[in-house]
């Protein structure tokens, strides 16, 4: 890798899945320790006047993004300032910025599988935040690459993983809708195509835009805690041994939580050539990863 890379959200589960990752293929990254209260415009210009790195991947705010249940609008409108600011120093220093996004900017509307001509129209806070961010990103830093992600699963013990493992040690209903859609992706997979990506960037290729991934195979809430329930018996022992169906509507994340977030991913097949892989296929590891740590 001759581009030097940096990495914002090294101590993250999607940062470390980087790391390491990107260790066993001899690809390194400047991971700079946040400052106490987080990285803001102030902290962000100074790292990047020193440092100058050609690429920089931006995970600072990861867990808000994809993994918290809820997150202040205000917290959201301080990353979005941060952000803009990042993409104002990028552009300056001529670093590409890759960035991540989310399913969540898609009102899920429809049922066919979304792709990235598609119209974003945004349900809650997060989605409305994320898609600023991209706006604001495409308009102020040319080399950008914005990876919209499905349904991002890692070993955090307070991600969304983590919380289902925990009610299920619970003798009670564990309820999840059967009527919504979208695409797992354990966090190793997405570390992987974000290498991948990296890789052909070093090549000197301009790939810039938007692209989508996700694991293979649309599924439901329902079915998909079925299969961690599955796994997670193997390993651990839970009191719940199947979730219990219930309707989209009657969750308390509906309002914010698009009924249909399928993500269709041929763009990035095309382009750099990255096949999903079955989400499925990533469960153990990531069930194995989750007990040893809780």
């Amino acid at each position: 890798m001759r581009m030097r890379l940096m990495l914002l959200g090294g101590g993250n589960a999607l940062g470390q899945a980087l790391i390491r990752l990107g260790a066993e293929e001899d690809i390194g990254f400047l991971a700079p320790r946040p400052p106490q209260d987080g990285w803001d415009a102030a902290s962000l210009t100074q790292l990047l006047d020193d440092t100058r790195p050609d690429a920089l991947i931006n995970l600072a705010y990861y867990f808000d993004w994809f993994q918290a249940e809820s997150v202040s609008e205000s917290r959201l409108a301080s990353q979005e300032r941060s952000v803009e600011r990042l993409a104002q120093l990028c552009q300056h220093h001529n670093i590409t910025l890759l960035q991540p996004s989310s399913y969540r900017v898609f009102d899920g509307s429809r049922a066919t599988a979304y792709s990235e001509k598609d119209e974003p129209v945004p349900l809650g806070l997060r989605g409305q935040a994320l898609l600023r961010i991209e706006q604001s990103v495409r308009a102020t830093c040319p080399q950008h690459l914005l990876l919209r992600f499905g349904w991002l699963l890692d070993d955090s013990a307070d991600g969304v993983l983590g919380r289902f493992l925990t009610r299920a040690k619970l003798p009670q209903e564990l309820l999840m809708a059967d009527d919504r859609r979208g695409n797992p992706t354990p966090v190793d997979d997405a570390a992987r195509v974000i290498i991948a990506v990296l890789k052909q960037l070093d090549c000197e290729s301009p790939l810039w835009g938007t692209y989508h991934y996700a694991g293979h195979e649309a599924t439901t809430p329902l079915a998909l805690g079925q299969a961690i329930l599955t796994e997670a018996h193997l390993l651990h022992p839970l009191a719940i041994e199947s979730p219990t169906a219930q309707a989209h509507a009657a969750g308390a994340d509906a309002s914010d939580e698009p009924q249909h977030g399928v993500l269709a991913c041929k763009k990035i097949l095309h382009t750099f050539g990255i096949k999903p892989r079955a989400w499925r296929a990533g469960l153990p590891s990531l069930l194995d990863r989750y007990y040893r740590h809780v």
